[in-house]
């Protein structure tokens, strides 16, 4: 989701739904992005670094050669994909309607080419299809459109289509057999303590967890690929664990 501070969710009556999924599940209530704007926070949580970039600017601007989850996965012989909605064609580097590339961070590595127009998807109707399918990849980056991610329209609007889209993936059969971890974050927040919203849904964390250590997109990074079992990149390897601030193993 985008720019939008803890402060503008947690506690809004117009957010029902992720307050709703914060109680039952587990919530960060110190998490916070890494700077300002959106794209090196995409970047940090993707790669353990913003490689420098301090701007929005598309893939052509910045081809990123460094290393990524999304390579790591690879290299592992596992799955991934991105789920992007409104993207008009697979890995589409250019922003359109209300598709934002910037928010798109597989798009950047370069390393992923070769596999982007496979695995860097529109959202749908590829989403529902690998869930029916029973075919989620081993990591899924889902990332909503201008509008649907708060960035563009209201907090309430995004709420609902979380309320509409995230409880098929929850009466996914990975989840319901215990394999599936999602994190639903926001890339920064609205004002210089970057403060935002990160509701962590596993099966095996209790009702109402809270964690109040400080986290961030590194933590998060670092977090999954402990889950995953690859080694964590740049700055994710000096960071606290997502996973383990809640509880969760491989």
């Amino acid at each position: 989701m985008e720019n939008a501070s803890y402060r503008t969710v947690m506690g809004n009556p117009q957010a029902p739904y992720e307050n709703s999924l914060a109680r039952r599940c587990g919530l960060a209530t110190d998490y916070h992005g890494v700077t300002h704007p959106s794209l090196p926070n995409y970047l940090a949580a993707t790669g353990g670094s913003t490689f420098g970039v301090a701007d929005d600017a598309g893939p052509r601007a910045h081809p990123i050669a460094g290393d990524s989850i999304f390579g790591q996965v690879m290299r592992a012989g596992l799955a991934w994909r991105s789920y992007e909605e409104s993207m008009p064609q697979p890995c589409d580097l250019n922003s359109s309607g209300r598709y934002a590339v910037k928010h798109n961070p597989a798009a950047y590595y370069t390393e992923l080419r070769s596999q982007c127009a496979a695995d860097d998807v529109p959202l749908d109707p590829n989403l529902d299809a690998d869930l029916a399918g029973g075919h989620l990849p081993a990591f899924a980056f889902v990332t909503p459109n201008l509008c649907h991610d708060m960035h563009d329209c209201s907090v309430r609007t995004g709420d609902g289509w979380l309320a509409a889209r995230l409880p098929a993936i929850l009466d996914s059969p990975q989840y319901r057999a215990g394999s599936l971890v999602v994190v639903l974050t926001f890339d920064e927040g609205e004002d210089s303590a970057n403060h935002v919203a990160t509701i962590v849904i596993a099966p095996t964390i209790p009702v109402g967890t809270t964690v109040g250590a400080r986290l961030d997109h590194y933590a998060l990074l670092r977090g999954t690929e402990e889950l995953l079992g690859l080694a964590a990149l740049g700055a994710a390897r000096r960071a606290p664990s997502l996973a383990r601030a809640f509880g969760l193993q491989p």
